[in-house]
Parts: structure tokens; C-alpha cells; sequence
């Protein structure tokens, strides 16, 4: 009987191997509260860390970058990093800027964004462009891109017209864009892109 041997905090442990875990999801983040601290331990044992954000209401798990200067031989990687095309990546900056936007005016907690509002963000960053019914077409690939990672989650699909599918802007990407990673971006960024003037 494997059961008997089950840590009580095993049901919140794999909710979070599978990604991100967000406090709308009230049973597991009581639960992840609860016993904070010994599954911080018990992923410290092998090599994780348990990031919690109680203000922007996630936890997750991260794997530390190895050490350049450490003896021991570096654990193989659990996580892939994943690359993001620099269309993904310019949504990236555009969605957490957004953010930023929405907590200062004081809106509520969750930002939500239709495909459309989205798409229009990201069009003025490709001006030059002329077939614009093209542009938009292609502009949906970030978005699919940033819903596999997680950054965007669909709340509301309109059958007649994917435009008005609405997204919530995840609060993970504070975590995965921080304020220092976003200045370096756009630093980088501008290197590409000609935003309107």
C-alpha cells in the first residue's frame, strides 16, 4: 500500500510539477500554504525551489542556474527553457506593460484582454508591414506561443468570431518578465522595432 508512504502535501507537489499554481485554484493554494514549508525542503532535497507570490497570487517551482564555480556535478535540468520567437517575446513586453497599466489605475486583480485589444497592441510595432489582414492573421502565433507557456489562459471563446476570444493576462509573467529583464528587453528591442512616434 504506496498510499500509507504518500506525503500530505504530494497532491500540491504535482499540481505544481505541472505548472504554475494560482490562487483562484482555492483548495490547492490553502493546501500549498499550509505546508510551505516542508515542500520548500523537500524540493530543496533535489535541487528546486518553491517560489511563492502571495501579492500576485502564484507559486511555482524554478530550478536555480548551476553555480559556474561548483565541484559538484550539475543536476541535469527538469525545466526546458523555452526560446520565444521575438514576435512571443515583444507580447511579452506588451502584456506586461499592459499590467502595469491596469495596477496603477487600480481596475481590479485580473486583466483581461480580447484577441482583438491584443492584436492591436502588437500591431502599432509593425506599422511598415502593408497586407494588414496578413499581419493580423500571423500576430496569432504569439499569442498561441505565450498560451503554451502559460502567460495568457483562454476565459472566453466567441464562436463567430475568434477576435472577441478574451484572455486573461496571467500574473506569472511579473515572475518570467521581471522589471530588470523588461528594461533589457526593450533595450534590445528597440535595436528592431520602430513604434510610432
Amino acid at each position: 500500500m504506496a498510499e500509507k508512504n504518500t506525503s500530505a502535501f504530494a497532491h500540491v507537489f504535482l499540481k505544481l510539477m505541472q505548472g504554475p499554481l494560482y490562487e483562484e485554484d482555492k483548495t490547492y493554494w490553502k493546501d500549498l500554504l499550509s505546508w510551505q514549508t516542508e515542500l520548500s525542503k523537500y524540493l530543496q532535497q533535489v535541487g528546486l525551489q518553491l517560489v511563492i507570490s502571495e501579492s500576485d497570487g502564484f507559486a511555482r517551482i524554478v530550478q536555480p542556474e548551476a553555480d559556474e564555480n561548483q565541484t559538484e556535478k550539475p543536476l541535469p535540468r527538469l525545466m526546458r527553457k523555452t526560446r520565444l520567437t521575438y514576435e512571443a517575446t515583444l507580447l511579452c513586453i506588451v502584456l506586461r506593460e499592459a499590467l502595469d497599466e491596469f495596477d496603477i489605475k487600480g481596475n481590479g486583480t485580473r486583466l483581461f484582454l480580447t484577441q482583438k485589444e491584443i492584436k492591436e497592441r502588437l500591431a502599432i510595432f509593425f506599422k511598415e508591414r502593408h497586407n494588414k489582414s496578413k499581419l493580423l492573421k500571423d500576430l496569432n502565433k504569439p499569442i498561441n506561443s505565450l498560451l503554451n507557456v502559460g502567460v495568457l489562459k483562454v476565459t472566453r471563446e466567441d464562436a463567430a468570431n475568434k477576435e472577441l476570444h478574451q484572455y486573461e493576462v496571467k500574473r506569472i509573467i511579473k515572475a518570467l518578465v521581471n522589471n530588470e529583464k523588461l528594461e533589457e528587453i526593450k533595450s534590445k528591442l528597440k535595436l528592431h522595432v520602430n513604434p510610432l512616434q
